[in-house]
C-alpha cells in the first residue's frame, strides 16, 4: 500500500499516457499490474478523456519485477537523454538570440 501522502507529493504520481512516454508500456500493462494487486490507481478525466492515475514508486518496482531492472534502467536513461537534448536545443536557441542582439548593440554603439 502507498504511504501517507504519497498520492499529493509531486512528481509521485504520473498518468498512463505519460508512464507510456517515459517507461514504454502500455495501457495493458498497467491494466495487468492492477488486476494483479500490484499497482493502486485511481480514475480520472481530463476534457473528457478518461485516464488511470498511477504511484511511479509502485510502477517503477512493477516494471523491474515484470521486465527486469535493466529495462527499466534503459528506458529512464532514455527519458532523460530526451530532456536533456531538448534543454540543450532551448539554451542553443535562447544563446542565438541573445548573441545577434549583442550584435546589434555593438554596431548601435559605434
Amino acid at each position: 500500500m502507498a504511504d501517507y501522502g504519497e498520492w499529493n507529493r509531486k512528481g509521485a504520481t504520473l498518468s498512463d499516457v505519460t508512464a507510456k512516454k517515459e517507461y514504454g508500456v502500455d495501457r495493458e500493462f498497467i491494466v495487468k499490474g492492477i488486476r494483479a494487486g500490484k499497482l493502486e490507481y485511481r480514475e480520472g478525466a481530463m476534457w473528457g478523456n478518461p485516464y488511470l492515475r498511477l504511484l511511479r514508486s509502485q510502477l517503477e518496482k512493477y516494471i523491474a519485477e515484470e521486465l527486469g531492472q535493466d529495462n527499466l534502467a534503459n528506458e529512464k536513461n532514455k527519458t532523460e537523454l530526451q530532456k536533456i537534448k531538448r534543454e540543450i536545443t532551448r539554451l542553443k536557441k535562447s544563446l542565438k538570440e541573445l548573441e545577434d542582439r549583442k550584435i546589434e548593440l555593438e554596431r548601435m554603439m559605434k
